[in-house]
């Protein structure tokens, strides 16, 4: 009942701001869709200069800095919640902080930052099943589900979905699955966030614990691989995955899944694979062909599909 009664409340404040919920929520989930989608092209552009779990470790420091100013005084206020719930917070810093960048980081050591956005388009699919005993799939959503599925294996197969079949995985195409999964797991989790905690001091909470479990892993990786040298090219990327990628992304993605729920914005997540092409397009003048073009449409159109109101 916490928890239907806290949607209410967003769902309230969000008709207050003139804007009708499912429409914020899927704004916001698009966005932190569109922000992460350079992440995937960050993980792949660090992979030889900057260790995976160096990369993660100070995002998550750039990231706490970031929202500090904002949290500190609420963290402060609603310590007696957050002291309560540690073990929640502990378990969504786990899966959403520590695990799910790092194993990205990790993935784009080996495979390339497309594989990744398209392994990643299988999120959607997992978080309805980890969500499924909190929220109705219905029959609109599942076949959305299935078009923007189709179109992403499609490209995968380069045309031919059958050719999935026959594909010679990466060590890094693993390593994303199971990144995959780990967001999926946060996400679904996401839904029940205790009463009493905001937004922020969520954010600062499992920030704060991720790069904690995250410390050990990190001297490990300096002792055993050396630090890396802090230029333009390796300083530029963690600002905009600790400051964009994490503070903005992550407290936008939790917005949204309050507000239309975790299935309903996880199918906005098919677009990511669409925002990974159209940057790589941009930033490397990798050319869309026919193929491609294709399945955008049938991502994008599952997307219209599946995040629509039954209305």
């Amino acid at each position: 009942m916490a928890v239907l009664e806290r949607v209410r409340a967003h769902r309230t404040a969000a008709m207050q701001e003139g804007r009708p919920p499912s429409a914020q929520g899927l704004a916001l989930a698009l966005a932190a869709t569109v922000i992460w989608s350079g992440n995937f092209v960050i993980a792949r552009a660090l992979h030889d200069t900057v260790p995976p779990v160096q990369t993660a470790f100070w995002r998550w420091i750039i990231a706490l800095l970031a929202v500090a100013p904002l949290a500190l005084p609420q963290v402060r206020r609603q310590w007696p919640a957050i002291r309560r719930h540690l073990g929640f917070l502990a378990l969504a810093a786990l899966l959403g902080v520590t695990l799910f960048n790092t194993l990205i980081y990790q993935a784009g050591r080996s495979t390339s930052a497309t594989n990744m956005a398209m392994i990643a388009a299988a999120s959607p699919a997992m978080i309805a099943l980890f969500a499924r005993g909190g929220e109705k799939l219905g029959a609109r959503r599942i076949a959305g589900m299935a078009l923007a599925l189709a179109g992403v294996v499609t490209l995968v197969g380069k045309g031919s979905p059958a050719a999935v079949l026959r594909l010679d995985f990466a060590p890094g195409d693993l390593w994303m699955v199971a990144a995959t999964a780990t967001f999926a797991g946060y996400s679904a989790l996401l839904r029940r966030r205790p009463e009493g905690i905001g937004g922020l001091p969520f954010l600062f909470m499992t920030f704060a614990l991720g790069a904690a479990m995250l410390a050990p892993a990190y001297g490990v990786s300096l002792a055993l691989q050396g630090g890396f040298e802090p230029t333009a090219g390796t300083v530029g990327p963690l600002l905009y995955i600790g400051i964009f990628s994490s503070a903005v992304a992550y407290f936008t993605w939790n917005r949204a899944i309050a507000l239309v729920g975790a299935t309903r914005a996880g199918v906005v997540y098919y677009l990511q694979p669409v925002c990974v092409a159209l940057l790589s397009f941009v930033a490397l003048g990798e050319a869309v062909g026919a193929v491609q073009a294709v399945c955008m449409i049938l991502i994008v159109a599952g997307v219209a599909l599946g995040a629509g109101s039954r209305r």
